[in-house]
């Protein structure tokens, strides 16, 4: 596995061929570019971990269409002095009765020389049979897009296929990364944000973009807007307070007794400034808090409750699904398993 180094991003190769379909090689382009910084510009957060930093590599420079014929321009191409951490082949336009072997000899090439250099190799859907012309799936265990099991069994036999996952690893280090029908882009680029840049950065990509279990609609996605800038300095030392103090028993009280204001004065200056009432902004914070320790520790939801600010359990499980859509446990189980591969797919690291 890669090391992370915050100095740097994590350079990602997205390699494209003129069989390639536009979805998922587009979907990962803005998605790997975003980590690091869309998240920051959209809270105001600091990133978490690495960023990334994504490229179209194909066989030229020139612009090609693609296979459903929209325009792909590479930004670099196969003989350029490239060191990708990250190689990814995207889902391919497939005759299943036609061998592929040797179809793509250049593209094949540059995917063993960088596997061999160190680089993850990954593919989306059909972009297996590109690794598994490059060799680099013998006597291994892969997965693709369940239509493309009879071309495996024709072509590849010595390729154990497990078309019944949607990622799949394998080889030393886990450098072999397959995914499985064309949608499972996400789970890979998910997995791989988690593995090379952090799983708070994968929970905050999942956020940005909806991924993952949309069954309960937005909410459960969704992030308070970013803190207003003002210049009530009132509200800003309470606020400032607040920050520390947000458990506290009666943290508006708090506030109120700090500002040196009238009730009302202070709940209209406050509104004025920050856009929420005082107590909306502190169950925005409390909540805000609960989200982040039940995406990265064991506590018990309760005990994250009272740890927040609520002694009664039933009350913070109510005000937690009004404000996320779901429960506790619910938001726990969606975000903590953000970026790892279903079981049954080799996920442990070595």
């Amino acid at each position: 596995m890669l090391a992370q180094n915050r100095d740097r991003p994590v350079s990602v190769g997205l390699l494209a061929l003129p069989e390639s379909t536009p979805t998922a090689l587009y979907g990962l382009y803005e998605v790997f570019n975003s980590v690091g910084a869309a998240w920051s510009e959209l809270t105001g957060e600091p990133p978490a971990g690495p960023a990334m930093d994504a490229r179209i590599v194909a066989e030229r420079r020139e612009p090609f269409a693609c296979a459903l014929g929209l325009p792909i321009t590479p930004h670099a191409a196969l003989g350029d002095e490239l060191r990708p951490d990250v190689v990814v082949a995207t889902d391919l336009s497939l005759n299943p009765q036609q061998d592929p072997r040797g179809r793509w000899p250049a593209a094949s090439a540059w995917l063993r020389r960088q596997y061999d250099r160190g680089a993850i190799v990954a593919s989306v859907c059909t972009g297996s049979v590109l690794l598994a012309d490059a060799g680099l799936l013998e006597h291994r265990e892969a997965t693709t897009h369940w239509s493309a099991a009879a071309l495996f069994a024709t072509y590849f036999p010595n390729v154990t296929l497990r078309p019944e996952r949607i990622l799949s690893l394998d080889g030393p280090e886990q450098r072999i990364v397959t995914s499985g029908g064309a949608a499972s882009w996400e789970d890979l680029a998910l997995y791989l944000v988690a593995r090379l840049c952090g799983g708070t950065e994968a929970a905050r990509v999942a956020k940005l973009f909806v991924l993952g279990d949309r069954s309960e609609g937005q909410l459960p996605f969704a992030m308070p807007d970013r803190p207003r800038r003002h210049d009530d300095a009132v509200v800003a030392r309470c606020q400032e307070w607040l920050a520390d103090h947000y458990a506290a028993a009666d943290a508006v009280a708090g506030m109120l007794a700090r500002s040196g204001l009238t009730a009302r004065t202070f709940s209209r200056r406050f509104r004025a400034a920050t856009g929420h009432a005082p107590l909306d902004y502190v169950q925005a914070l409390r909540i805000e808090e609960a989200k982040q320790l039940l995406e990265s520790t064991g506590e018990p939801a309760d005990a994250i409750g009272r740890l927040v600010g609520y002694e009664d359990p039933a009350f913070f499980r109510r005000l937690f699904k009004r404000r996320t859509g779901t429960t506790p446990a619910r938001y726990r189980q969606r975000f903590q398993s953000v970026g790892k591969p279903p079981r049954g797919g080799k996920a442990e690291h070595p």
